[in-house]
């Protein structure tokens, strides 16, 4: 029997692709081992979004090398890289790194088994790669995945791909165009989850809220142009669906661009019972001037109009942000134009990234690049002022009730607070895992909360 070895690195979205390569070797007959040493294969999914990615992906690579030329029971081992990283770099990895047994692509996740049997068979150093350009793959409610999170949540990828042109970003060059599955698809895997006992759903892609739209026949909404959910499926009605599922447990929206955000489905957020107070849209900056070297499709006018229209049309609702500070061209008027909007707005959540120059994004051509030590000044007093708005909002909750879903024995999290990236609420140790909970308020520490 093939034990195979795996290693997952980088985003939600990657996690999910580890989960459909485990879920293909184990109907295959192969068995998963936590331990490298005992591994007769061992893959490394890897990330390459921005370029400490890339350095922990190499690294992992290097390490993984180094460890079976140095063990004598890994001396036939087989190293497949997948992922972001060789997807990214398809035609440059195989003479970087001569030592790895093979390099696969988006496309050839389900198919990881039958390569992997092949290269069992295979003398050693004869490399192999299997990447093809411009993925298409999508998956499906009955693709065989094997979870790798807790039993209580899941991720729910609804589509792949982006067609956004956001001059910082790679994501398209390496995941394709946005691609939806369809509506029937998500919700068939979603009452799957449910009936198995998972308590939140997270649905994500690289641009959830154009989930649909692009396979909508004729004209295609435009970035910020209204949307007509009754053209065809979107996110709007996906959530209208979903709630109409049968359980107690949460739906919970991540990476929604704001561009292709509706009246409708702020609507449909709002009538949707089981769908979490709770939005992460992801605005990059405010200043016009930005915005526009970012290639956002946005504008700042049109970003405070849409958080008002938000939070009106939503009450309670949390919004989740990142903000991208030192971006060529930054100047400090751009940067205090941030930095007053952040104080302003006082976001429930945000994170602040300082802007990572990668190679083949049209940022990486452009003028005007912020000197290292400015951008991490900028980033610093960002950080404090995201501090401060954490402060004010955790204040407000103190002495109040609050619903949350038991992550692991005296940890918690409510719907302001999405997987590994948000803040936790601290309980008693005794609260069942994997359950819905009120508790109270009682204090806040730095940026998480405590239950009495």
């Amino acid at each position: 029997m093939i034990k195979v070895g795996l290693v997952s690195l980088g985003c939600a979205k990657n996690l999910i692709d580890s989960e459909i390569m485990v879920g293909h070797l184990q109907q295959a007959g192969m068995t998963m081992t936590p331990d490298a040493e005992l591994a007769d294969v061992l893959i490394i999914n890897t990330c390459s979004f921005i370029d400490m990615a890339k350095k922990e992906s190499v690294g992992a690579i290097h390490e993984a090398v180094d460890a079976r030329e140095e063990s004598k029971k890994r001396k036939k081992q087989k190293i497949i890289v997948a992922g972001c990283l060789s997807q990214r770099f398809r035609e440059e990895l195989p003479t970087l790194m001569p030592d790895v047994d093979a390099f696969i692509g988006l496309d050839q996740i389900t198919q990881v088994a039958p390569i992997i049997q092949g290269l069992i068979g295979v003398k050693d150093h004869e490399q192999e790669n299997l990447v093809t350009k411009g993925p298409q793959y999508i998956p499906d409610y009955d693709t065989p995945r094997f979870r790798l999170t807790p039993k209580h949540m899941a991720y729910v990828k609804i589509a792949e791909g982006c067609n956004h042109p956001c001059s910082f970003c790679i994501i398209p060059r390496i995941r394709g165009r946005h691609r939806s599955r369809t509506q029937e698809s998500v919700v068939r895997e979603v009452e799957q989850l449910v009936k198995s006992g998972v308590k939140e759903i997270n649905l994500i892609s690289q641009d959830t809220t154009y989930f649909g739209m692009d396979k909508w026949e004729g004209e295609r909404p435009k970035p910020t142009s209204g949307v007509d959910s009754s053209k065809g499926e979107s996110l709007s009605t996906l959530i209208r669906a979903l709630n109409k599922i049968e359980g107690d447990f949460w739906i919970r929206l991540l990476y929604t661009h704001p561009a292709h955000w509706s009246d409708d489905l702020i609507a449909a957020m709002a009538e949707s019972t089981k769908v979490a107070r709770y939005i992460d849209i992801p605005l990059q900056h405010i200043s016009d001037n930005m915005l526009t070297l970012m290639r956002r499709e946005t504008s700042g006018g049109y970003i405070r109009d849409l958080l008002k229209r938000i939070r009106k049309g939503i009450p309670g609702i949390a919004i989740r942000t990142t903000f991208i500070v030192g971006f060529p061209g930054e100047t400090e008027a751009d940067f205090n134009e941030l930095l007053q909007f952040i104080e302003d707005e006082k976001f429930e959540r945000a994170g602040i990234f300082n802007y990572s120059r990668e190679e083949g994004t049209r940022a990486d051509k452009m003028e005007g690049h912020v000197h290292h030590m400015t951008r991490k000044a900028r980033w610093n007093e960002a950080m404090r002022a995201i501090e401060r708005n954490v402060q004010h909002v955790n204040q407000r909750h103190v002495g109040k009730s609050m619903r949350v879903l038991v992550e692991e024995p005296g940890i918690a999290r409510s719907e302001m607070d999405a997987p590994d990236i948000d803040t936790t609420v601290y309980v008693d140790k005794k609260l069942p895992v994997g359950s819905f909970i009120d508790v109270t308020i009682k204090e806040w520490r730095g940026y998480d909360l405590v239950a009495g």
